[in-house]
């Protein structure tokens, strides 16, 4: 162990209990290439003995009394129900007084009435990927046949709220939607969800032998094209500028949007919920069906495997030197151009692996959208800095609707 005092965050290992399978085939996709990487093992599916190992050996390694479980896919419900069942009974069986949470990511197209009933008896968050109104969602995420998936995931939708299952949005912003942000976000409180995160889809294509087409940052200095899906510098920034414009005058308070809550929270100087936007990273692995643990979701690439749970305890890997080091990369691969940067405080160079654009001096290492945020951070500065004060005079930030109102940001 360095000198780095590891056990300040709490260990967190996200789960994928059927690795990259999905019943979807979405076009932009980062996971499930994945499967790739386990041909030799083509049933991609935890074993039960694995899932107690993990339980145990993960709820033992946490220094604090709530312990969070993050189920991730591919497809997470393409396992049964009684797989989760089995999950909640180790994690009783284990827990030894702490309090265990669980959320689930899902693309909402296997909900059934069984499903959303476990989830709400059991107090389980429900995260469903969905790109916004009919048109938006199926230009990418298809299944496997090509067709369109909307109908089904909002089938899925209305079974959580009719039976009251605490549930948000994850939406990929693309080439395609990033034009369109005020019909995103009224389709979005359309459908009543309060929390929504907005994630920008960026990807790089390097064909590798085994069939993989994804760049890793790893790749950065090598020739990779980007990929047609992703959104640009510009239209990020245009986005995200429109969305907050929309949000600030009659939202605060009511409707959550993750980034534009992590950037307030830099703004105050606490931790952001986001790890794209935190000095360092590297406190969030994720472990596939097969025990092999990863620096990070965004990073299952060989390069970036710190080892397998029936070799190594999950402290040895996640407190690893190693996933140390990579942690620290975010801020100290910082080009010049992001160090002397105003709003380096705001963004911290954002995700890694979208670093692999060059500074106008030449230097590797800046992050493709900055152009972007860069944009985005100047026009809600003043915005920030109100709500900043009323946090420190423990009023809510809220009250930057009235002052809206009352001409005092024209």
């Amino acid at each position: 162990m360095s000198t780095y005092a590891p056990f300040a965050k709490p260990l967190y290992v996200m789960l994928k209990p059927v690795g990259a399978v999905c019943n979807l085939a979405c076009d932009y996709c980062y996971y499930l290439e994945k499967s790739k990487l386990y041909v030799n093992n083509p049933k991609y599916v935890m074993s039960d003995e694995l899932l107690e190992k993990f339980i145990e050996e993960y709820i033992n390694s946490q220094t604090m009394p709530q312990v969070l479980f993050t189920w991730h896919g591919g497809e997470t419900l393409m396992r049964p129900l009684a797989f989760y069942k089995k999950a909640m009974e180790l994690q009783k069986k284990y827990a030894n007084g702490r309090t265990i949470d669980n959320c689930i990511q899902t693309n909402g197209t296997l909900l059934t009435d069984e499903w959303c009933e476990f989830f709400k008896e059991n107090n389980w968050l429900v995260g469903v990927s969905i790109d916004g109104p009919q048109e938006f969602h199926d230009e990418y995420r298809k299944n496997r046949l090509g067709r369109p998936s909307f109908v089904k995931v909002m089938q899925g939708i209305n079974l959580l709220k009719k039976h009251g299952v605490e549930w948000n949005a994850m939406a990929v912003v693309n080439d395609f939607n990033a034009d369109y942000p005020l019909e995103f976000y009224k389709f979005f409180k359309e459908i009543g969800s309060h929390y929504i995160q907005f994630a920008p889809i960026v990807e790089r294509i390097m064909p590798h032998q085994d069939g993989r087409h994804l760049a890793s940052l790893a790749d950065k200095e090598k020739a990779t094209e980007l990929a047609d899906f992703s959104v640009s510098p510009e239209q990020w920034g245009n986005f995200l500028c429109t969305l907050f414009d929309e949000w600030v005058k009659q939202d605060v308070g009511t409707y959550y949007i993750q980034l534009f809550d992590s950037t307030l929270a830099n703004w105050v100087g606490e931790q952001p919920g986001v790890c794209s936007m935190a000095k360092t990273c590297g406190h969030a692995g994720v472990m596939e069906f097969n025990g092999d643990v990863y620096a990070c979701d965004h990073f299952v690439f060989p390069e970036y495997k710190l080892g397998n749970i029936y070799q190594k305890t999950l402290v040895e890997m996640m407190y690893s030197e190693r996933q140390q080091a990579f942690g620290q990369m975010k801020q100290k691969s910082l080009p010049t151009q992001c160090r002397e940067c105003e709003w380096l405080f705001a963004c911290n160079g954002e995700c890694p692996k979208n670093r692999f654009a060059h500074t106008a001096d030449g230097e590797p290492g800046l992050n493709y959208l900055c152009a972007g945020y860069r944009k985005f951070f100047k026009h809600v500065a003043p915005y920030m800095d109100f709500m900043k004060q009323e946090l420190m005079n423990q009023r809510p930030p809220a009250n930057i609707m009235d002052a809206i109102r009352e001409g005092r940001f024209n």
